[in-house]
Parts: C-alpha cells; sequence; structure tokens
C-alpha cells in the first residue's frame, strides 16, 4: 500500500502522540451533554445558559492565532466555532497540549472532546469557549476539503466538491462527512418507513418476519440468487418476494400481516434498480383490490405530510400532488390513451405486430402477458408522472392475482405509478387453489420457451391455499423508490447507504503485487 505524503505525517504524528502518553484511540466513555444543534437554537445569552457542556465531534477547520484560536466541530447534528485558549486547556506550565498537540499533532477530520461553556463572539456567533481538550480517535486519511464562500449577493460558491457519484457511492462514510445534505435524504427515508409502519400498526395489522433464504423463489416475475446450503446439501435462494409466505399466514388465521424486507432480484442494475432492495408487502383477508387502493392514496398522502407537512412534493422539474383521489386507468384504457390504439382484443401474434409497429423490442420468448407489458411501459409509464393507478391487467400478466368479477381474460390487479415509474403492485389475491395450480403450469410453459422470469411451481403454498384461504387483498410497495420521490432524488444509489458497485479498479501496482 503506497501511502501519500500527508497520510505518511499524520501516522507520524499517531506515533508522537503515544510518545507524550496520549491514546489516539481511548477506550473510556466521553459523556456528551449537548450537541451544535442544541446550543446554536437555544443557547440564551441572557439566560446564561450551556456553561458547562460537554461536545465530540470531527475537527474541521482552525484558524491558528498565537496563544489562541478559533476551530469548528461539527457533530451529527451540524458545526460549531470553538474557541481554544491555550492557558485554557493548559493551565499549568507545561503548555504542550496547545503547543504541540492542537497546533501540530491534530489534523482536520480528528476526532476530538471537549468541555466548555456557550458565549457569542464580537461578532455575533455563537461558540464554544473550551476549557478541556481530548483527542478521541486520529483520522490517518485527509478528508476531502470542499470549499464554501459566500458572495456579496449572497450567494454560495463550492468549491472541489465530493460530487463523483461513483466515488460517493462507493466512499458512503466520506459523502456523509463533507455532504452533510446526504444525511438529511437517509433520515426522510426513515422517517417514511416508520410513517407507513405506524399507519399499519394503527391499523391492528402484524409486523413480522418471513425467510430470507428459500428453497423455492416465489411471488414475482425476476431471476433469483442461487446458493448452497452444506450442511442440508441443498440449493437456497435469496428470496424475490414475500408474498408466498406471507399468504400463508393469512391461510393459518392472521387477518392482516405486513413486512419490511430485503428481496434480492439478480436482474440488471440501473437508476431505478439495485439486486438488492427494500419492499413492504401487506396482506389483510375479506378485502379486495379496490379497498386496497383507497389504503395506498391514505398511507402515501399521510407519508408526505409527515415528510413535508404537505401533499405537494418537488422531485425534478415537476410538483407532485399526492392529495387524494389519485387519477385511474385501466391497462387497456391507459394504452388506448397514449397510443390510440385498442389491443385489448388482440392475440399474441397481433400484439407482437403492434409492438414491433410501435417500435418496440420483442423475444421470441414474450409471451401475451410479456408482450402487453412492454407496451405499456415503452409507451405509457414515463408519462405518467402524477400519482396514477393502473387497474385490470390481462390474466397472463399476474399468476397470483383474482380473475376479474365481470372482465372475462383480466385480472383484479392494480400498480400505482408516479414521476414515470411503478411505485407498488396490488391484487385480489387469487385463493383458488385448482386455478392457482394451472397458473402455475402455464408460468413453467413459458419457462421452457426461455422466460428466465417465469415463476416456479410451489407445491407447498397450493397445499396451504387448499387447506382455505379468505378473501385477501395484497399489496407490495417499494421503499427505495418511494424515497427517491420523496427526497428528490434523481438515483436508487442516492438513497441507499450503500448500492451495489461494480468491482473497485485496483491501483497497477497493487494488481502487479496481487498477480
Amino acid at each position: 500500500m503506497q501511502l501519500s505524503e500527508q497520510e505518511l505525517r499524520r501516522r507520524h504524528e499517531r506515533e508522537e502522540l503515544e510518545k507524550m502518553g496520549i491514546n489516539p484511540y481511548p477506550s473510556e466513555t466521553f459523556e456528551v451533554t449537548a450537541t451544535a444543534k442544541e446550543i446554536k437554537e437555544n443557547f440564551d445569552k441572557e439566560g446564561n445558559n450551556y456553561q458547562n457542556v460537554t461536545l465530540a465531534g470531527r475537527l474541521m477547520s482552525r484558524r491558528i492565532m498565537g496563544k489562541a484560536s478559533f476551530a469548528e466541530l461539527m457533530d451529527s447534528t451540524g458545526r460549531i466555532q470553538i474557541y481554544v485558549s491555550r492557558d485554557d486547556i493548559a493551565p499549568g506550565e507545561n503548555k504542550d497540549m496547545y503547543n504541540t498537540v492542537f497546533k501540530k499533532m491534530l489534523d482536520i477530520g480528528d476526532f476530538i472532546g471537549i468541555k466548555g461553556y456557550a458565549f457569542v463572539t464580537q461578532v455575533g456567533e455563537i461558540s464554544v469557549h473550551v476549557t478541556e481538550l481530548v483527542v478521541l480517535a486520529k483520522s490517518l486519511k485527509p478528508l476531502p476539503i470542499v470549499k464554501r464562500e459566500v458572495d456579496e449577493n449572497g450567494v454560495e460558491h463550492v468549491y472541489d466538491a465530493f460530487n463523483d457519484p461513483e466515488l460517493r457511492y462507493r466512499q458512503r462514510y466520506v459523502d456523509l462527512i463533507v455532504n452533510p445534505n446526504v444525511r438529511e435524504t437517509f433520515k426522510k427515508r426513515t422517517q417514511l418507513v416508520n410513517s407507513m409502519r405506524q399507519y399499519l400498526g394503527n391499523k391492528g395489522y402484524l409486523e413480522v418476519e418471513t425467510p430470507i433464504l428459500q428453497p423455492l423463489y416465489g411471488g414475482a416475475a425476476a431471476r433469483p440468487f442461487k446458493t448452497h446450503h452444506n450442511t442440508l446439501d441443498m440449493t437456497l435462494y435469496l428470496r424475490i418476494a414475500n408474498e408466498l409466505y406471507l399468504k400463508r399466514l393469512i391461510v393459518g388465521g392472521f387477518d392482516g400481516v405486513f413486512e419490511f424486507a430485503k428481496d434480492f432480484r439478480n436482474e440488471g442494475m440501473s437508476r431505478f434498480h439495485n439486486p438488492e432492495f427494500t419492499q413492504v408487502e401487506l396482506y389483510v383477508a375479506y378485502k379486495d383490490y379496490n379497498w386496497m387502493m383507497d389504503l395506498v392514496e391514505e398511507m402515501v398522502e399521510k407519508v408526505a405530510l409527515d415528510l413535508h407537512g404537505k401533499t405537494e412534493v418537488q422531485v425534478g422539474e415537476n410538483v407532485i400532488n399526492f392529495a387524494r383521489p389519485w387519477k385511474r386507468y385501466t391497462m387497456f384504457e391507459a394504452i388506448e390513451h397514449f397510443t390510440k390504439i385498442d389491443i385489448s382484443e388482440m392475440d399474441e401474434a397481433e400484439l407482437r405486430q403492434t409492438a414491433q409497429k410501435l417500435g418496440i423490442h420483442v423475444e421470441a420468448s414474450m409471451g401475451k402477458g410479456k408482450l402487453i407489458d412492454e407496451i405499456f411501459g415503452e409507451t405509457c409509464e414515463p408519462y405518467l408522472i402524477q400519482p396514477t393507478f393502473i387497474t385490470d391487467y390481462p390474466v397472463e400478466m399476474s399468476p397470483l392475482a383474482k380473475k376479474h368479477r365481470s372482465k372475462p381474460g383480466l385480472v383484479e390487479r392494480f400498480e400505482a405509478i408516479c414521476n414515470g415509474k411503478e411505485i407498488c403492485n396490488a391484487f385480489s389475491e387469487l385463493n383458488d387453489p385448482i386455478d392457482q395450480r394451472a397458473r402455475f403450469e402455464e408460468q413453467l410453459e413459458l419457462g421452457k420457451r426461455g422466460d428466465v422470469e417465469a415463476m416456479v411451481l410451489d407445491e407447498d403454498f397450493l397445499r396451504a391455499l387448499e387447506y382455505g384461504m379468505p378473501p385477501t387483498a395484497g399489496l407490495g410497495i417499494g421503499i427505495d423508490r418511494l424515497s427517491m420521490i420523496m427526497t428528490n432524488s434523481h438515483s436508487i444509489q442516492d438513497v441507499l447507504f450503500f448500492p451495489q458497485m461494480k468491482p473497485e479498479k485496483q491501483d497497477k501496482k497493487e494488481e502487479e503485487k496481487v498477480g
């Protein structure tokens, strides 16, 4: 490993601290009594509060001025100015704590703990006068220095920003340090999940956990990740959905169950797709897809209000309004609306011809359902910006949904589309075990034709259905995509702390050593 000049210097400083009897990585608890944000928001000069506080965080800047210096401390809530005086942190004859440690051995990025009292400087800035200072962790790598300047018009200019997407996603820990706004995105994501969890919990539904490692993958049309259990000598799959296990719980007698879960699909990567993603799935007995549409509208409207205090959310150039009610189209209505073509009575050959006429790439393995899905995805989905329900899908597209009560050839299914992308999928769940077996067998035939995303036949799930499952409404909402919308994020990688990345390129010299 080749070290830069700065890295070598910091390692030397670490050694010098140890020689002075200062542990650069102490074990003791450092009790923090206040945060930067609390002090800046609540300090009262007249009330003289915050006169005995302890803070901890990273040293982010220093202005050395002889016997006293100003510096900036950053904790998890933000930054605050600190005033460090030589005679305060080194009150005896030995002034090493200031002259050597603070001035020469500390660097930007080091963690320090301070004790002191809040005051207001002559220029009106709330600061902390440091009376004690301790080293909590020495940083051996230099942080990227992002410079911010405000011009005479009050406009902030940022220089040397840490904004390369690959570096930001790969080194998220650095991104979070130097781009504090990134933290707000992830705080809002947590708020979003908590809002939904509270909403579902208040309705009396039970939050559960189902297996991630499964002997059969099911519940969605997707390619799985495959692994092997050594003791059992059997192939297992990372789940692609929770659906079939959650429905087993409805069979078992629960009226409503939900799960916030990591799912895994071995598919392409894009700004809307990560192979590991989060979704919430909900199943409620004695309900149908019409009832579930109302629930989705109400829950997502609540999320917008909880995060933003209003139903309007800025997403790129669009203002999206999540206020109820949302627009509704059937799938065939949407396709006809955007293409002026009625495909509702077309067979597979006519659909293939229509798709080609519309300039849509099709493959021989695509059955009727896939062709309709491709036509919709290319001609309608990108243009649905405001939240819109697409309902009543062809039966070929939905092997787990109940046949429509009044429209032959269709199923009771809806998707919510927003900002040009699907954010949820829901059904009146198929609970007829004979019909379900036939649908699984149709999927097996598609698999033989080369459809790698076709579902497999799950005998245990069919056995569960044969014990009887009540009428049930089911829902899946993609947390990552909804988070993108609610935080105005351009890419799914922006709302995942650690998105999947290509292998990191090694330095040529390192590659030679490995070879």
